[in-house]
């Protein structure tokens, strides 16, 4: 790719995983464009990246479709897009309120949908749509339902997408993390977690992700549209067969 540093979109920026995401890129030198719910804790990272920042929430869909072209318009360009947006929810599928199992679907499933299709004609061809899934997708556990199939709808959208832009290169990353050790499952929307074993490393993982992903910008493999990804966690969504 040209000597310019890379032009990122984070969704979820001030998030967990948006915030260790965001000092990964950085330290690779990638120029940032940060959206995130929380007001103060973007104006916090604006003052690390000194880039443009856009305070979004997942229910305005429409703004949340208006976020690949800002930061198009923001960055002069864009390579990549990463959502990390999400929110856990637990207990028996009869018993979870409509309220929470629309939350669970909005947060999870809708705003990482709008966010990327309008990303779709906003980064350029070789770059990259990504957005964390979970290892739930392959393994929901009983009590998870509405949860898991919120990010296995994102997870179903993402590998239909990878086939729709594969002749413009753009890898579709399905990034299917582990139980990572953030306190997301303590922060649930409804129910309590059913026992987990110790969270992962999330400074491992989204750096292993992030690898990848700025990879794939440096110079894919012909003939593919997503990065070879190192382990299962970071499962191209190209792998979707036709």
């Amino acid at each position: 790719m040209a000597d310019q540093a890379p032009r990122v979109l984070v969704v979820g920026a001030t998030g967990a995983l948006g915030r260790i995401a965001v000092h990964e890129f950085l330290a690779h030198g990638v120029r940032l464009a940060l959206a995130g719910r929380d007001r103060a804790g973007l104006a916090d990272l604006a003052a690390t990246t000194g880039g443009p920042t856009r305070v979004l929430d997942a229910y305005d869909l429409d703004t949340c479709t208006a976020s690949g072209p800002w930061a198009l318009s923001a960055l002069g360009g864009l390579d990549g897009v990463l959502v990390t947006i999400g929110v856990a929810g637990f207990g028996p599928a009869a018993t979870v309120p409509n309220a929470a199992a629309e939350h669970l679907m909005t947060v999870n499933a809708l705003c990482p949908m709008a966010v990327l299709r309008g990303a779709v004609p906003a980064v350029r061809d070789g770059g990259f749509l990504a957005a964390v899934t979970g290892a739930i997708v392959n393994a929901p556990l009983t009590g998870t339902a509405d949860y898991a199939a919120s990010k296995a709808a994102l997870a179903c959208w993402l590998g239909v997408l990878a086939r729709e832009v594969r002749t413009r290169r753009v890898a579709v990353v399905d990034a299917r993390l582990p139980h990572l050790d953030t306190g997301f499952a303590s922060r649930a929307v409804v129910g309590s977690p059913p026992p987990l074993q110790p969270g992962a490393d999330p400074v491992m993982h989204v750096r292993g992700l992030l690898g990848d992903l700025l990879g794939h910008l440096a110079g894919p493999v012909p003939g593919r549209s997503a990065p070879a990804h190192r382990s299962g966690p970071y499962a191209p969504a190209t792998s979707s067969p036709d």
